[in-house]
């Protein structure tokens, strides 16, 4: 058997191991090293675990994982999400479909500050889905809206998701961040479109809340403050070069530590609890990283994703039919698993194959994650939508689907915007470069 078919076949078992249930980073180590072992021998294979493993996971650039993941934690714990909230909805609770358009604004606020899917979806869903019921909003529209809008802590920087493809693929972490922005602002933008049309022309999906005075609402901008000194301090600090990301981690995780102990909103237990969900989230992280390395090797030493690239590049077809053919897969995919998951299986196989194509990488990336995450939402799978179904037990899976369903326009819209005009991502990185 040819090596490129020993690839074949190894990536064929590593789905199918998948599909049984069998962890994704725990599946790729096993067909990494015994893949390595059938090309070459037992002992390259031995070689690979010690030697190159160790030379990636003590590489200095992974320490912004577990610092970012802490910032998040310590600001969740601190109340900071919860203050974010009710200043937004003080300002727009008011308007037809107020409440849920608070909830796409104050997840896009917290995705900035967290980087994680399931974490914002958790986060919104244990505060936005009551005050939504109180006010008798459309089950559909409230879970939708807390679903939809915890898939933006996939795009948004300071995005766990940008690192992790950043230290897989060899590209700028400030890079991707300052590429995500345009494309995560309009998806925002977007969303709370949706939403108005929705409530404008049924107004009973979203009733509106409560009226506030010029008075409470200036008060309670002081419930932003914190989002946006974090925002400005990680995201400025790279951008004007005051620090590396790994430097950027810990200002934005001292930062919230410094926020909740001097107002007193971070106690012994919120700290311990923070620092215990750091360590679950990133070691979970790495041992991703860590399968993604030695499948990577696997699959290079079987040349399978040049060959693929080589292939697709004599294709009678414009490379954008084979863009698209990509993205399908990456559409399925991400509805039948993890975002992070799918796009660090896959990036080994699909990265070289957009180089060969002249795809720009940082695009390229930008536009598989945004794709990868629509599928967080998206049948049979959807795991935004079982987070948020945990948070509504009352409410039928099928229900909060067919919530998601009214958004998943905006998604497209945004994904045809970045194809089209692919200097909605680049244009930040060219000028900061």
């Amino acid at each position: 058997m040819t090596p490129t078919a020993i690839g074949i076949v190894g990536f064929a078992a590593m789905l199918a191991l998948m599909a049984v249930g069998m962890p994704v980073a725990f599946t790729m180590m096993l067909v990494g090293v015994v893949g390595v072992s059938l090309v070459l021998n037992p002992g390259a294979a031995l070689h690979l675990l010690s030697s190159n493993l160790w030379e990636e996971l003590s590489s200095y650039g992974l320490t912004v994982i577990p610092l970012f993941v802490l910032m998040g934690q310590l600001a969740y714990r601190s109340g900071v999400t919860r203050r974010l909230y009710r200043a937004a909805y003080t300002w727009f609770g008011r308007l037809p479909g107020g409440i849920a358009g608070t909830t796409v604004l104050t997840s896009s606020g917290f995705a900035a500050i967290c980087g994680s899917n399931s974490a914002t979806a958790a986060t919104m869903g244990t505060i936005a889905l009551p005050e939504m019921q109180r006010y008798g909003y459309d089950r559909g529209l409230s879970t939708g809206s807390v679903a939809i809008g915890g898939t933006l802590g996939a795009i948004i920087p300071p995005s766990v998701v940008l690192i992790v493809i950043a230290v897989q693929t060899e590209q700028s972490v400030i890079d991707l961040f300052l590429a995500s922005f345009v494309p995560s602002a309009l998806l925002v933008v977007l969303l709370l479109a949706t939403i108005s049309l929705l409530c404008w022309r049924r107004p009973a999906l979203g009733p509106a809340g409560p009226a506030t005075g010029i008075a409470e609402k200036l008060r309670s901008l002081t419930g932003v403050t914190e989002a946006v000194v974090l925002f400005a301090l990680v995201v400025g600090g790279l951008y004007l070069g005051w620090f590396t990301p790994s430097e950027a981690g810990a200002a934005g995780a001292f930062g919230a530590l410094a926020m909740g102990c001097c107002a007193g909103r971070l106690g012994w237990s919120d700290l311990s609890r923070a620092m215990v969900e750091t360590l679950r989230i990133s070691a979970m992280v790495v041992f991703l990283i860590t399968g993604a390395v030695l499948f990577g090797r696997f699959l290079t030493i079987t040349r399978l994703p040049f060959a693929l690239a080589e292939w697709a590049a004599a294709l009678p077809v414009p490379a954008v039919v084979i863009l698209l053919v990509v993205l399908g897969i990456y559409a399925v995919g991400g509805a039948l698993m993890d975002a992070l998951g799918f796009l660090v299986v896959t990036l080994p196989i699909f990265f070289p194959l957009a180089q060969a194509l002249g795809f720009d990488p940082v695009w390229f990336t930008v536009l598989l994650t945004l794709v990868t995450t629509m599928g967080a939402v998206t049948p049979p799978v959807g795991v935004n939508v079982y987070i948020v179904s945990g948070f509504a037990p009352d409410v039928p899976v099928q229900t909060i689907f067919r919530g998601v369903a009214l958004f998943i326009i905006a998604y497209l819209v945004c994904i045809a915007a970045v194809i089209v005009y692919p200097d909605l991502v680049l244009a930040l990185p060219r000028a900061a470069s």
